[in-house]
């Protein structure tokens, strides 16, 4: 049976790193890519933290006041404070894509599972050794091509891979065969394994287990009756086992965008120019992406009390007009500015828009 190979690439703080080509004066400075903190009253999270920021304790996801209560600390501390940059997202998918295009230079199955991270099949190499020398030169020419770094881990299955892409970042190789899988997961604390949270985390530890290697202790049967279903896959992965595939034909499904804003508002004049914002945003990453028609238009509404409402409608012939999308997203807000969707004139916390159905 042939030996299956797999890679996992992830860029180093992308977005960050992005920022920093952009404006070498950011270099070397802690950095948070995100919402606007305004002094600590902004709302939103951070959408990427640089390495230097994440001594600081600021991570993707977290609330941007937190990161900006971190970034005070320092600076009482007398360490640089944080510079905070609003995304590119545009800048972000185009680097994306040239660094995919590298990437299929070198391997023949690619799953892109993000704007930043993509699953390598690299099996075709016929051996680890092969595999390795084959991801230093996709690492060499993402460097010298776009000025950034990878790090990729290398695995027998994409549940290794992935791990171990994350073990010396940033920029990064790591590579662990078959017969260490098993003892590379062990010590690694259990939110390493993808799908445990926090909330999942936090009733583990209750339970005293910290480590992978403490779910080994249970069988099947209670890992099934544990978290259900899933407990079985989780079995699994506990010792290092993963035969989920490379898949090419990831795609990806919709485009959108969304923005909360500095404060609830029922202010039609700003609240419509957001959303025109935002259309401009989603077209210009819609086409980046190589896609031509799009047939459904997406709105997203959440009032000041986080009640959520979604609306959609699909249009009767596929368009890749920006004026479409404005008209049709107008159609589906405009209710939630009246009566008609919103009867105790709540404000509104934030807006997006997305669409699907999407055409190359």
């Amino acid at each position: 049976m042939p030996t299956r190979i797999i890679g996992h690439l992830d860029m180093d703080a992308f977005f960050a790193a992005i920022e920093e080509l952009n404006n070498p004066r950011l270099k070397g400075l802690p950095m948070v890519v995100g919402a606007d903190p305004q002094d600590g009253k902004g709302r939103g999270v951070v959408s990427t933290s640089n390495y230097p920021a994440r001594v600081y304790g600021i991570y993707s996801a977290m609330p941007i006041t937190q990161a900006w209560g971190r970034s005070e600390a320092a600076k009482r501390r007398g360490d640089p404070p944080v510079v905070f940059v609003r995304p590119h997202f545009t800048r972000y998918t185009e680097v994306s894509g040239k660094i995919s295009l590298i990437v299929r230079k070198h391997v023949p199955l690619v799953e892109e599972a993000s704007i930043d991270e993509m699953y390598l099949d690299l099996s075709f190499a016929g051996s680890f050794e092969k595999a390795q020398k084959i991801c230093q030169e996709i690492k060499k020419e993402i460097h010298s091509k776009e000025n950034l770094t990878a790090s990729i881990g290398i695995g027998p299955n994409k549940l290794i891979a992935k791990i171990a892409s994350d073990f010396k970042k940033p920029d990064g190789l790591t590579l662990v065969k078959e017969s260490d899988a098993e003892t590379f997961v062990a010590p690694m604390s259990v939110r390493r394994i993808p799908g445990i949270g926090p909330k999942t985390e936090a009733r583990l530890v209750e339970q005293g287990i910290r480590v992978v290697k403490d779910l080994k202790r249970f069988t099947k049967e209670e890992m099934k009756e544990m978290f259900g279903k899933w407990g079985l896959d989780l079995y699994e992965k506990v010792r290092g086992r993963d035969d989920s595939p490379v898949l090419e034909d990831y795609e990806v499904k919709s485009v959108g965008e969304q923005e909360t804003f500095p404060e609830d508002t029922r202010n039609s004049d700003f609240i419509l120019k957001c959303l025109m914002a935002m259309a401009k945003n989603v077209m210009a990453r819609f086409f980046q992406l190589g896609f031509k028609t799009f047939r459904t238009v997406v709105v997203i509404v959440r009032f000041s009390d986080f009640e959520t409402k979604t609306r959609s409608r699909t249009i009767s012939e596929p368009s890749g007009s920006q004026k479409k999308l404005e008209t049709e997203a107008i159609k589906l807000l405009l209710p939630f500015l009246d009566r008609r969707e919103n009867p105790k004139k709540k404000m509104f916390r934030l807006i997006g828009i997305r669409i699907e159905k999407l055409e190359k």
